[in-house]
């Protein structure tokens, strides 16, 4: 019975010894893509790190989403071109967010973070950037409690805030298209009954087609 037990025990350590792979080694590793991954530097991108691994089909990828992917919650994106004809066909594009779909605290957050500065917390045109004249700008912005701006269309503001106009450059890589439709429709609000007569109109499948919101 002793020897059984002795030669138990030598048994276990020298199975213990051939497991590690004796000194130095770490044995054999039972998921070797795991416990040997490839190293990457920080932000090298992802085409060149499958390029330097070897991977095939390496030039088809660039780690773009699928054209025509939508983002869950997000809107399709705008598609009229930045143009003078662009600017005109906007004036056909309906919102498509109605004044109770909007949570006005959000919309109104963003008109100041985004737009206050410039067209004033009031929309008067006389944010700190201006200032009666005497802030860094000269030019007043656009006052957009003025007839003019409640005239122009829903679409026209939308495709302004998208492409930017004279002074004011665009905001759709601020603002996602949901946004812009937000503050179009704050600004409706704000303007009163004497906004555009599109305004808060549902789109029709001419508008549809034609608008495809970022």
């Amino acid at each position: 019975m002793k020897k059984l037990f002795i030669l138990a025990a030598v048994g276990t350590s020298l199975s213990i010894f051939v497991g590690c792979g004796g000194k130095g080694s770490p044995g054999r590793a039972y998921m070797p893509d795991m416990a040997y991954s490839n190293a990457y530097e920080t932000y090298t991108d992802a085409q060149s790190r499958l390029k330097n691994s070897g991977a095939e089909m390496t030039p088809q990828y660039n780690a773009m989403p699928v054209p025509g992917t939508i983002a869950q919650g997000e809107m399709a994106s705008y598609r009229i071109e930045n143009s003078e004809e662009g600017y005109a066909q906007s004036a056909s594009v309906k919102n498509p967010l109605t004044t109770s779909a909007v949570d006005q605290k959000e919309a109104e957050r963003l008109y100041l973070v985004n737009c206050g500065i410039c067209h004033g917390a009031k929309l008067d045109g006389n944010g700190p950037l201006y200032k009666d004249g005497n802030g860094p700008y000269t030019a007043a912005p656009k006052n957009l409690m003025g007839d003019d701006m409640k005239k122009l269309a829903d679409g026209t503001m939308f495709h302004v805030m998208t492409y930017g106009k004279g002074a004011m450059g665009s905001y759709a890589s601020q603002l996602s298209t949901k946004q812009r439709w937000e503050i179009v429709t704050y600004i409706r609000a704000k303007q009163g009954n004497g906004g555009a007569a599109n305004n808060n109109a549902a789109p029709d499948s001419t508008a549809a087609a034609t608008a495809q919101p970022k």
